[in-house]
C-alpha cells in the first residue's frame, strides 16, 4: 500500500510541477516593426508641409506580419481611417525599417500606393501623457489622388492608455 502511495505522490507532483511551467511564447518575424500606432497624416507640397489639413487628429494605423511570416515584409493598414489604405510592403526587421520604392497594390480597392521611408525608432517619441513611446513614421503616395501629394505619416505605438488615445 506504501509503494501505492509514494507512486501517486509522485504523479500528483509531476502533474503539479508540469502545470506550472512557462512555456516561451512564440514571436512572428516582424515582431519589431509589427504593431498598432496613433499617427496624424501631414500633407508635403514640394518644400511645404500642412500639418493635419484634413483634421482628422489621431487615426490608427497598424502593421503586422504577412502570412508568409518570413520577416521581409508586412502589411501596413489604415483600418480604413484615411484613404483606405493596406498594403504589403518590403521590411527590415534588423534596422525597423519598411516601404517600397515602387506602387504597390492596394489591397481595399484598385489604387497603387507607394509607402517609403518607413521608420520604427525605439522610444523615439513622448506621448500626449509625457510617457516615452516608439516613432513610426512614413511617406505615403497614392495613384488615385487628383492633387498628387505626399503624405507624411508619423506617431507614436499605441499605449492603451486613455490619455494617448
Amino acid at each position: 500500500m506504501k509503494k501505492y502511495i509514494n507512486y501517486a505522490i509522485l504523479l500528483i507532483g509531476m502533474i503539479f510541477f508540469n502545470a506550472c511551467s512557462k512555456e516561451d511564447i512564440p514571436m512572428t518575424s516582424t515582431v519589431d516593426v509589427a504593431g498598432e500606432w496613433m499617427v496624424t497624416v501631414d500633407v508635403v507640397d514640394g518644400d511645404k508641409v500642412y500639418e493635419d489639413p484634413f483634421g482628422y487628429g489621431q487615426l490608427m494605423w497598424i502593421t503586422y506580419n504577412t502570412s508568409a511570416n518570413n520577416g521581409t515584409e508586412i502589411w501596413v493598414d489604415d483600418l480604413k481611417s484615411f484613404w483606405e489604405t493596406k498594403v504589403k510592403v518590403p521590411c527590415n526587421v534588423a534596422d525597423r525599417t519598411f516601404g517600397s520604392a515602387t506602387p504597390v497594390q492596394n489591397a481595399y480597392y484598385d489604387c497603387q500606393v507607394t509607402v517609403s521611408d518607413g521608420k520604427i525608432t525605439p522610444g523615439g517619441t513622448v506621448t500626449p501623457s509625457g510617457m516615452p513611446a516608439d516613432k513610426f513614421e512614413c511617406y505615403v503616395t497614392y495613384s488615385d489622388d487628383e492633387d498628387g501629394y505626399t503624405y507624411y505619416v508619423h506617431g507614436y505605438r499605441r499605449t492603451g492608455f486613455v490619455a494617448d488615445e
